[in-house]
């Protein structure tokens, strides 16, 4: 009997399994059969401790076990409980709190507001503009809403932000569709950690005064999923406020996500923040990202929302889970330092890396690469541009070791 194809592709090039989760899924086997020892698993997007193990704040994990069955059970306001609303401002933009109208809306994790903004902010065909190098679910979050992704080079000859093929991507595209939603990956960029200086910011911002003139609307969707492992928490929030001095037309929107910050990744959770000029605007952004959750999941879940909220009303139990993640993220960006450091001894190029998850390197051949390594016991993420290794899921002494895999590997 022949097999039956009954999906529709409509358009969409969609592969038989998950390239990171398939990687990942051999690196298993092999510590299955050769032992851990044997093995460096650096896929994995998650912090893991230097024996492997997930990193789980424990002030958080106190938080939870207090919880009553309805603070997790029920469910939550489609937009997400008051509390929340009012608490991840507070844990988004630190003491940098905007003095815009913000409205913020409840989605599964940083994943759901990207989403959210493609929907609401672009129409079917248009191109969503980011940088070349680039988290591939972009392109998969777009191609289901209808939408492709455009970038722009991020890094020039001199390992600079190209803020000149910025400028001028951003131009084509304001005149191509009238209408424009941008994504910044930053702070830590995902996949390379690097993170937008405070002259980026003015550059990319002074390129959106312009461009707007010519544009019924353009929204910067700032993709802050690592911003809390990037470094100081308050200088990694610096540029907030440049973000308040656009014209009304240009919407800056905050992903933020509780997965890295608080651990709590399997819990779904996150938010799409506006900074809007009007109420009008944030009003409006309110309503049709509401109206946008209601039409795919629906209500995000509940208990990392409760959790967030019991938080932010305790100054005790904030101040432990500050305390615990500053912890962590130092044993983080020790990783990143040690990478850096063993790749200029070795010879290695990398792209411009400040901190956070992953370290990406430019490669010519990259699933050829990747393949050669798995024989070696080095498990890396082939990208289009290069290879992306997870700092967060490999000890201090591992991330020593894989630059010289590397090098060898390409030689």
């Amino acid at each position: 009997m022949s097999d039956y194809i009954l999906a529709k592709q409509n358009g969409r090039t969609i592969p038989s399994e998950d390239k990171i989760f398939g990687i990942s899924s051999r690196a298993k086997a092999m510590i299955a059969k050769e032992g851990a020892d044997k093995v460096i698993n650096a896929t994995i997007g998650s912090l893991l401790d230097d024996e492997g193990k997930l990193v789980v704040l424990s002030s958080v994990v106190e938080a939870v076990k207090k919880l009553a069955p309805a603070d997790f059970a029920d469910y939550a306001p489609i937009g997400g409980t008051p509390g929340f609303r009012e608490a991840v401002k507070k844990a988004a933009f630190g003491s940098f709190q905007p003095k815009t109208f913000t409205e913020a809306v409840s989605t599964p994790g940083g994943t759901g507001a990207i989403r959210n903004t493609i929907s609401n902010y672009s129409r079917p065909g248009d191109k969503i503009l980011t940088s070349d190098w680039y988290w591939a679910p972009y392109g998969t979050i777009a191609g289901e809403l209808g939408r492709s992704i455009e970038t722009y080079r991020m890094f020039d000859e001199k390992g600079a932000f190209d803020i000149v093929s910025f400028s001028a991507k951003v131009k084509e595209l304001v005149l191509a569709q009238k209408s424009l939603v941008i994504i910044l990956n930053t702070p830590a960029h995902n996949p390379t950690g690097y993170s937008l200086s405070d002259q980026n910011w003015d550059q990319v911002l002074d390129v959106l005064r312009q461009e707007s003139a010519g544009a019924g609307s353009i929204v910067l969707l700032v993709d802050a999923a690592y911003i809390d492992f990037a470094g100081d928490e308050e200088e990694c929030r610096r540029f907030f406020p440049k973000l308040e001095q656009l014209p009304p037309n240009v919407l800056p929107i905050v992903a933020y996500s509780l997965s890295k910050t608080y651990t709590l990744y399997g819990t779904r959770c996150g938010a799409m923040i506006c900074m809007a000029q009007t109420e009008a605007i944030a009003d409006e952004f309110r309503r049709v990202c509401e109206f946008s959750s209601r039409g795919s999941w629906s209500n995000s879940a509940k208990l990392a929302q409760v959790v967030l909220t019991r938080v932010y009303e305790d100054e005790s139990l904030l101040e432990q889970v500050t305390q615990e993640r500053a912890e962590f993220r130092e044993m983080l960006l020790r990783r990143g330092r040690a990478f850096e450091e063993e790749a200029e001894r070795v010879g290695l190029e990398i792209v411009p890396f400040d901190a956070g998850f992953f370290v990406s390197i430019p490669c010519e051949k990259p699933d050829v690469i990747s393949r050669k390594l798995e024989a070696e016991g080095l498990f890396i993420v082939p990208l289009a541009k290069g290879l992306r290794v997870s700092v967060a899921s490999v000890s201090e002494e591992a991330c020593r070791k894989i630059p010289a895999m590397v090098k060898k590997a390409m030689e």
